[in-house]
């Protein structure tokens, strides 16, 4: 049985298994920083999703670029030109690529690069560990036996990604960073930085000491950091323990648990899509 948001929100090895996520994902990030751009917003983290499952679902080689742009206009994801320049950004830095064959280039299918589908494979089996860390089960051993169930789960996820109004519309603090590029990145590092013994407090020390630092390290400019951090900082979901941007930051606890909530939501979508896939 897939396990449910209620019970993996209140699971007591979740705060811990969640930052062993949150390092993994940063380590990604850091192994191939233009790569992790394509998930750099909630928009485009959606629409690569979206892509995917178009990718896995149809039954000769890749998808064409008008059923990828009715998808994301049908959603309410992004606009038509919005999409259109993904595809093309993709396409720029082999992401994805054209399918070879036909006369017209407009109407050739695409398809990802095996770049992307070794990320999206990655990506999965990542969650898939933390859902593991949570009732000691099997998922990963079971997913790698299986070629197969990257291309049976995905769409599952991607559907259930695109319906869901808590995946949609985050919350508060959280929504502040998924519009921000790299946003979700920043949010990992910052939880990743979290100590155990830290994770109950009201005020939470991270391990980011310089705006400056964390921003080069990100690739954004310092000034856009700054203002989303001042955005926070005003909810009082972060702050300073010294000088601002130049000493340790700390979140605070209702930061926290929306960040936690909002991962329930996503590794709940991804298990009850598993369930289904392995079972197919």
């Amino acid at each position: 049985m897939a396990l449910t948001t209620d019970e993996i929100a209140d699971h007591p090895a979740l705060p811990a298994c969640i930052r062993q996520q949150c390092a993994v994902l940063v380590q990604t990030f850091e192994a191939n920083p233009r790569l992790a751009s394509v998930f750099a917003t909630q928009q485009r983290w959606l629409m690569a999703h979206a892509a995917l499952a178009l990718y896995f679902r149809r039954n000769v080689k890749g998808f064409k670029i008008t059923e990828f742009l009715d998808l994301v206009e049908q959603h309410k994801v992004a606009s038509r030109n919005t999409a259109d320049t993904f595809v093309k950004e993709m396409q720029q830095y082999n992401f994805a690529r054209t399918v070879a064959g036909g006369s017209d280039r407009r109407t050739r299918p695409i398809e990802p690069t095996e770049t992307s589908l070794q990320e999206i494979h990655g990506w999965l089996l990542v969650h898939l560990a933390t859902l593991d860390g949570l009732d000691h089960g099997s998922r990963c051993q079971a997913y790698l036996a299986r070629p197969d169930l990257l291309g049976l789960t995905q769409p599952l996820i991607a559907d259930a990604l695109l319906a869901s109004p808590m995946i949609r519309e985050p919350e508060k603090t959280f929504s502040l960073f998924t519009w921000l590029n790299n946003g979700g990145i920043v949010m990992d590092r910052i939880i990743a930085g979290i100590a155990d013994s830290d994770v109950h407090a009201e005020q939470i020390p991270t391990a980011i000491t310089s705006v400056k630092e964390m921003a080069a390290w990100l690739r954004l400019s310092r000034s856009h950091l700054v203002r989303k951090l001042r955005d926070a900082e005003a909810l009082g979901s972060i702050g300073w323990q010294g000088k601002r941007g130049q000493s340790v930051m700390w979140v605070s606890q209702r930061f926290r648990q929306e960040y936690t909530m909002a991962q329930a939501v996503k590794l709940a979508i991804i298990d009850q899509a598993y369930e289904k896939a392995i079972r197919a």
